[in-house]
């Protein structure tokens, strides 16, 4: 990195940013409180507003969310006269999966080949130490040139909608005239990049009944119908020979204009093992950023362990679907449950539940905003030029604040690349990519104030 009192300024800041993250990362802030203490999260709602109140941040406060959360808020003046910018992380994270795959316990920060190892280092309580860090270093060399609202949300990963619906409440809070959401990443490691796209996302639940009870698969099976069997039918109308979703009346053939994905390169970043093949056609950027994925996430049923021969009469899975912008996520509801209902077989009663949504979204990179941004990148990461990616992931307040804001500049930055194997065992975070982000998103203020 080029030497300047910015980046001076971030690279004496990292060992204060390690502690900070290591203490975020103890809180096991998982926001499904039947799984986790709400004290965990609560407890990390609060390290955040001390935080930013150490920061000379106003106002602060733990709003809370009709989904029983606690999101974030605080508010740092600049001079009078200046633009607002709204700087959005959160410290939710998702659950830990299988604790034991984890190398290092997930909630303890560890060290390990350049990267740190834990449950929300990248995903997202690193967007909120990379925050704390551009602010710092502008307060340090000369001040911050903008009005600054941080929100930290508490249940994004749940996808219950709580900040979002808090925010359709309260349209004042939030407003900005730009946006600057701290939960993407770069295409790899190295590489500067800007989220222009994300996937809509829809959960549905389905449980499907055929007996009153579960039989002898001795006296019963061959004649009594499987709810379990069913299940799996089901499911596995949801995708084509190749893999590809096949949702009834949704459409999957749209292509992805931009940055590529090499195919080899994407094998590599999803530790595909070797001879299995990738899913879906077109490329892999069409199909990972521009056109529908279905996932089941979870199937209620026996495990192996302790199975008994039954026929089952019930099983329950729940599926997500991603959507790309263009696509309606409540009509994809509609599409996907309806499809679900049709393909269930044997006249069995099948039943479908959404429990959360969110829409796709799309950026104008054509706006100041994303020059300011660029110019910054480029001081971050010499040599490089900013790179505009899609991600499959959602992030639902996004479209929140483009419909509250209509004239907010919205851009999508983070630290989630794929070495950070956000969601799965062993996230991680390259502090490299902290230091460098914190940079960029601290010389963007500047820039920007200045535009």
């Amino acid at each position: 990195m080029s030497s300047n009192p910015v980046a001076e300024t971030v690279a004496s800041l990292m060992p204060r940013a390690k502690e900070e993250l290591t203490e975020l990362v103890a809180f096991r802030s998982v926001a499904d409180f039947d799984q986790f203490p709400r004290s965990e999260s609560e407890g990390a709602a609060r390290w955040v507003a001390d935080a930013l109140a150490a920061e000379g941040f106003q106002d602060v406060a733990l709003l809370d969310t009709p989904d029983g959360t606690q999101s974030v808020y605080g508010y740092l003046p600049g001079p009078e006269g200046a633009k607002t910018v709204l700087l959005y992380a959160h410290y939710d994270v998702q659950p830990p999966l299988d604790e034991a795959g984890w190398t290092t316990p997930p909630f303890e920060l560890t060290e390990r080949d350049g990267r740190w190892y834990g449950r929300g280092a990248a995903d997202c309580k690193g967007g909120v130490v990379m925050h704390l860090l551009a602010l710092r270093a502008l307060k340090a060399n000369g001040g911050v040139p903008v009005h600054v609202k941080v929100i930290a949300e508490g249940s994004e990963e749940q996808g219950t909608g709580g900040l979002e619906r808090y925010a359709e409440a309260h349209p004042d809070l939030l407003e900005a005239d730009t946006i600057v959401i701290g939960d993407a990443g770069n295409f790899r490691v190295g590489l500067p990049t800007v989220t222009s796209t994300l996937r809509g996302m829809t959960l549905v639940r389905v449980r499907i009944d055929t007996l009153a009870g579960n039989l002898h698969s001795g006296q019963f099976g061959g004649a009594a119908p499987d709810a379990l069997a069913a299940l799996i039918r089901v499911l596995d109308s949801l995708r084509a020979e190749d893999g590809s979703t096949t949702v009834d009346g949704l459409t999957g053939d749209s292509a992805w204009e931009g940055l590529q994905y090499d195919e080899e390169r994407f094998r590599q970043d999803a530790k595909v093992l070797d001879g299995v093949g990738l899913i879906g056609s077109g490329t892999v950027a069409d199909r990972i950023w521009a056109r529908p994925a279905v996932t089941v996430l979870g199937i209620d049923c026996p495990p192996v362990v302790g199975a008994t021969p039954s026929v089952q009469a019930s099983a329950r899975a729940l599926i997500s679907l991603r959507v790309p912008p263009g696509v309606d996520a409540a009509e994809a509801t509609k599409l996907l449950q309806a499809h679900l209902e049709a393909h269930t077989p044997w006249g069995a009663r099948v039943s479908t539940e959404q429990i959360g949504q969110g829409q796709a979204f799309r950026a104008d990179t054509t706006s100041p905003a994303y020059q300011a941004m660029a110019d910054a990148m480029a001081v971050a990461y010499p040599g490089q030029e900013m790179q505009y990616a899609g991600q499959g992931g959602s992030i639902p307040l996004c479209n929140t604040l483009a419909a509250l804001y209509p004239q907010a500049e919205i851009l999508l930055i983070g630290l989630s690349e794929p070495e950070a194997q956000i969601h799965a065992v062993n996230e991680s975070v390259s502090p490299e990519e902290l230091e460098r982000l914190s940079v960029a998103e601290a010389l963007f203020l500047r820039n920007y104030a200045a535009s």
